[in-house]
């Protein structure tokens, strides 16, 4: 029956791929459309009110610099609600204000799409503070993402330095995909008994006679563009784990077709933007054995469970999971909050098994099995890039890609998209080893504690946001370190792959020759596995080696 579960689940991802695909080129395509009868109004009005211009068009270092500017005044913003949440409106619980570290961490967390929480959400924050610092830039993180990878996108088809119009890019984003379809959500997490109320907390007897105070809110608006969005965090600790946050089987379903169902239809609005639908059903073709591949690992390990309960007769590891999904519904949780860079759980990770923890861990080392809004497409294509270079040292070519020719400044700039994330994995993890203060926040010693390290890091390196647990992260350490490697997680890629873009859209199309190398064939799928493997594994094997794998070896 598990495994019907997530066949089903799977098939109703791929079935709306398609129509969710055509809808998003649509959405970027500048050329009038039905659509603008219905968003157009709404559009203009927010267009004359911050100025924009629709018409103009932006190159590369103008489309970046808007990204940088609109998200810093974005983070600013941020901050300074969190640090000042006591003295504004919408407070009935009294909450106090945010201590300035975690603040700052809090603020550069949501503006990334990472959503990684150093605090527990019902506790900490305020109702002003969980719409307008937490809900607000799930919305304009998962936009800016999104707007990234398409501008990318008409920068491999241009013929001129001009990506299109950023604020243009981020409006329609959010009035035509994210706000109708966290709507549709939100409405139907409320029939499910999700909370959605500005009234505070309500004090009830148990039926031992003892007063419990039940927290609640703003629920169902939150978690609804938390997985539409691709975002993460959660309005209670406890995440989707929670019963108020994630109530029934149906709505973990809802939320985890939610979490793929842009990042897999964008793949293949790729193909359709590009005029080359072979090329994005390769593109999704291998991000799709490597998360069955990783999905089939975490429910396999956690349908057999450890020796020590095997040896109890115990069939499973239901340790850290909910009675209410079970491991089917817990594992295929783990499997795409990490491909979708979502960050959202339903589950304890650091209660799976070694290899099932390993797959959140390798999934987000890897960070292009789908990836979040737009991320993981540009992260993907990057992989392309670097394989059809390869490819063409090895032929004796001048490596091409859509027939524009890949050089020396396009492989530099991919170069250091891609080394920057093993960097600000593994270069701050070695400091925190070093460090007395950050070696006590552990509450495990061994390979296990090893874990919970990395695997911090890594999450906000891969601006995910999901916690192993076991870590005590809400420390000045954690908070500046972890802050500072989601900076450079976001915009050091976003900045480099948008310079590759402007690039590659003013050189000119070279007509295909029988010596072009297609990169639209079962071939291509094949040798651009081996390269993403290859160097995922040369890159974290070795800390992979002394994390869940010493682990597993151990038990």
């Amino acid at each position: 029956m598990g495994i019907i579960q997530i066949i089903i689940t799977l098939a109703l991802i791929f079935v709306l791929v398609k129509p969710v695909g055509l809808y998003l080129v649509k959405v970027f395509d500048y050329e009038p459309t039905k659509l603008d009868r219905i968003f157009g109004p709404f559009e203009n009005v927010i267009y004359k009110l911050i100025g924009i211009k629709r018409e103009e068009s932006m190159g590369w270092k103008k489309y970046i610099l808007a990204v940088l500017v609109s998200n810093l005044v974005m983070a600013l913003t941020l901050f300074f609600i969190l640090i000042f949440q006591k003295n504004l409106p919408l407070n009935p619980e009294g909450i106090d204000n945010m201590p300035v570290a975690l603040a700052f961490n809090t603020a550069i967390s949501f503006i990334t799409n990472t959503n990684w929480q150093a605090y527990s959400g019902e506790n900490g924050l305020s109702y002003l503070s969980q719409m307008a610092a937490i809900t607000f830039p799930m919305f304009t993180s998962a936009a800016t993402g999104l707007a990234v990878a398409i501008a990318f996108i008409r920068g491999l088809i241009g013929k001129q330095d001009n990506l299109g119009n950023f604020y243009v890019d981020l409006t329609r984003t959010i009035t035509r995909v994210l706000l109708p379809l966290s709507f549709v959500v939100a409405l139907f997490l409320v029939f499910q008994g999700v909370p959605q109320t500005l009234a505070g907390s309500v004090n009830a007897t148990t039926v031992e006679g003892l007063e419990q105070i039940i927290t609640r809110g703003p629920v169902a608006a939150l978690e609804a563009i938390k997985h539409i969005g691709t975002n993460g965090g959660g309005f209670f600790g406890t995440n989707a784990a929670h019963p108020f946050a994630n109530p029934t089987a149906l709505t973990n379903l809802v939320y985890i077709v939610s979490m793929m169902l842009i990042p897999t239809a964008l793949v293949y609005a790729f193909g359709v933007m590009v005029k080359n639908r072979k090329q994005g059903w390769v593109i999704f073709t291998t991000m799709g054995i490597i998360f069955l591949v990783m999905l089939t690992i975490v429910f396999t390990a956690e349908q057999n469970g450890t020796p020590a309960l095997q040896e109890l007769g115990i069939s499973g590891n239901m340790e850290g999971k909910e009675v209410r999904f079970g491991i089917p519904g817990s594992a295929l949780f783990t499997a795409v909050t990490t491909a979708a860079t979502t960050g959202a759980v339903n589950n304890m990770h650091e209660s799976l098994t070694p290899l099932g923890g390993l797959v959140p861990l390798a999934q987000m080392m890897l960070n292009n099995v789908f990836g979040g809004k737009g991320v993981g497409l540009l992260n993907g294509l990057l992989y392309v890039i670097l394989t059809v270079f390869i490819c063409g040292l090895m032929v004796g070519r001048t490596p091409e890609f859509l027939g524009k020719k890949i050089e020396a400044r396009e492989i530099k700039l991919a170069s250091v998209a891609l080394l920057v994330h093993p960097v600000i994995i593994l270069v701050p993890t070695a400091i925190a080893f070093l460090s007395d203060g950050a070696m006590a926040s552990m509450l495990n010693e061994g390979s296990h504690g090893m874990t919970e390290v990395i695997y911090a890091f890594t999450s906000g390196a891969a601006n995910n946001g999901s916690a192993f647990g076991g870590l005590a992260a809400n420390t000045d350490f954690y908070n500046i370190t972890l802050g500072i490697v989601m900076l450079l997680g976001r915009y050091v890629s976003i900045t480099a792959m948008l310079a590759i873009a402007g690039s590659l859209a003013t050189k000119p199309i070279t007509p295909a020759t029988p010596g072009t190398f297609q990169t639209d064939t079962p071939l291509f799928v094949g040798i651009l596995l081996v390269i993403i493997l290859v160097i995922g594994a040369l890159t974290f094997f070795p800390t992979l080696a002394l994390g869940p794998i010493a682990e597993f070896l151990s038990l």
